[in-house]
């Protein structure tokens, strides 16, 4: 979950599991995989560093892109 602001300035916690794609028009919108449009006052990088962030949170520091830790393992 990811802590976004429309652009009315009305806070929002989007679920990026239900991201889709992401477009600046200049505003950002954000299209979510159930068809539902979202402009929101960040940019599209802002959006991405906070899904990341959220992930890593949630998978853990020693998680890599691969899906293995740093020590080989994997993360299951």
């Amino acid at each position: 979950m990811v802590r976004l602001t429309r652009l009315n300035h009305v806070p929002l916690v989007l679920n990026s599991d239900l991201i889709e794609h992401i477009e600046e028009t200049p505003d950002t919108v954000i299209t979510l995989t159930t068809g539902q449009i979202l402009r929101v006052r960040e940019t599209a990088d802002q959006v991405v560093q906070r899904v990341v962030e959220f992930r890593r949170r949630i998978l853990g520091p020693d998680a890599q892109p691969d899906g293995l830790r740093e020590d080989g393992r994997t993360l299951d």
